[in-house]
């Protein structure tokens, strides 16, 4: 299967230049903010950790290892990439136990920068965000056409799809879901089908976020929409575009949001025009419908919108440099396509 991500439309005319990112894994840096402080005292010990070329569940399964304990019981807030340099922390439930050197975890890839105990574990998607350094090798391009697009980007934000890296190499997420729903698959591990269940609704959202940005809507509020308050969870419905709402979307207070399909729960659903078109999109999907009902994924809403905080940039020949935040979530990978094509 081809990358489900290469041929979505693009926000701002497409790339605004080419170049090579990930030369080594130097290049695409990653520190994950929390947005919590270690207590000090309790059941878990909260590790921070720098890794390199290693993804998270190596890790993860390197200290279930040093630690003797089940690897359910390391849990860390977020998955990150393998070839890059990435800072995050897990979680370790040692309940009346000492703590072992966690010397032992260290070697050329990985260093363990922070062990404090703290009085719950961390759970997935408990985080503030993550910022990102980048570095874009051999670019080539207009540098004002680039710094236009950086500024349309800066003040708008970009589409927030959902990355390559959520659907596996060559979509093989997608594949096993695929296969999960037709029923070929009878016996697999519970975190394998979270991975796979994820993998097809996030592709669903990004069918819908594809037809909005090609309609040029994915920004602006159409009558049923269901909006988000950025930096957050809280959602309601837009009954009215009013100039207040209308100010409050322009300047990145809050987002439309599209659906993450499921059954049938309490969060809010759109109507009218946006409920039109996501319909339309979605029912021509059924059997991915039938598939995630089936399973029990509850429906949720994401935003439309990824907000770029405190983007940085620096052009130095043919060497470019990023650095951003972005709420938890949210992919670099959705910045970096509409700035420039990767070689």
């Amino acid at each position: 299967m081809p990358d489900p991500t290469a041929d979505l439309p693009f926000a701002w005319g497409g790339p605004a230049g080419s170049g090579v990112l990930r030369a080594s894994a130097e290049d695409f840096q990653v520190v994950e903010d929390l947005g919590i402080e270690p207590s000090g005292s309790g059941e878990h010990v909260l590790l921070k950790i720098r890794k390199r070329n290693l993804n998270t569940v190596e890790v993860a399964t390197h200290i279930a290892r040093l630690t003797g304990i089940r690897p359910r019981d390391v849990s860390y807030a977020g998955l990150k990439d393998r070839v890059a340099v990435t800072t995050q922390s897990f979680s370790v439930h040692l309940p009346g136990k000492e703590a072992p050197d966690w010397a032992e975890l260290e070697g050329g890839n990985l260093q363990v920068l922070e062990a404090v105990r703290h009085h719950r574990k961390l759970r997935r998607g408990s985080l503030r965000g993550n910022v990102f350094t980048l570095r874009v090798r051999q670019f080539s391009g207009d540098a004002g056409a680039l710094e236009a697009r950086l500024q349309q980007i800066d003040e708008q934000g970009v589409p927030n799809y959902f990355g390559a890296q959520r659907f596996g190499r060559d979509g093989n997420n997608l594949q096993r879901a695929q296969a999960l729903f037709a029923g070929e698959i009878k016996k697999l591990r519970r975190d394998k089908r979270s991975i796979w269940l994820s993998a097809a609704r996030s592709w669903l959202f990004n069918k819908v976020l594809a037809v909005r940005v090609s309609e040029g809507t994915w920004n602006r509020l159409l009558p049923g929409d269901v909006m988000q308050l950025a930096g957050g969870r809280g959602q309601f419905p837009a009954e009215a575009e009013d100039d207040e709402l209308a100010s409050r979307l322009r300047n990145q207070k809050v987002h439309v949001t599209g659906p993450l399909y499921g059954k049938a729960s309490r969060a809010l659903q759109p109507g009218s025009a946006a409920a039109e078109l996501e319909q339309a999109v979605l029912s021509a999907e059924q059997s991915w419908l039938d598939g995630l009902r089936r399973f029990g994924l509850e429906a949720d809403r994401r935003s439309l919108r990824l907000s770029v905080d405190d983007l940085q940039w620096q052009l130095h020949k043919d060497e470019l440099e990023l650095c951003f935040g972005l709420v938890s979530g949210g992919y670099a990978t959705a910045v970096a396509r509409e700035l420039f094509q990767s070689v």
